[in-house]
């Protein structure tokens, strides 16, 4: 599934995998979310409700442009640096090809629809 976040007036394509946290994940939208910095690697929101980790691996290796779900903390994050392995993360899609995610590194907000 196609997504556009919007950040600061710049807009940023996304595309969600198949799984069942994605799927979850696009039934929530549209969301704006604040965002808040976490070890200068990603941004992360809360989100309204907790998404399905049912089919997901025990952890995941983030990279830079990576949407992914957090589920001990239950909340959305944002690479916009690579990050490191972490259990209970839950990988949802990606920055399309060539997008920018240095506007990520300083947003404060975030708006995000489907396509």
């Amino acid at each position: 599934m196609n997504i556009r976040l919007t950040v600061d007036g710049r807009v940023i394509e996304a595309t969600l995998n198949g799984s069942a946290a994605a799927r979850d994940f696009a039934a929530l939208l549209p969301l704006t979310l604040d965002l808040d910095d976490f070890q200068q690697t990603e941004r992360i929101a809360d989100l309204p409700k907790r998404l399905s980790t049912a089919d997901a691996p025990p952890a995941a290796d983030p990279n830079a442009g990576d949407l992914a779900f957090y589920a001990p903390w239950g909340n959305l994050a944002l690479f916009y640096r690579d990050g490191h392995r972490s259990p209970g993360l839950v990988i949802l899609g990606r920055l399309d090809r060539g997008a920018d995610t240095t506007h990520l590194a300083r947003a404060d907000q975030v708006r995000i629809d489907t396509v």
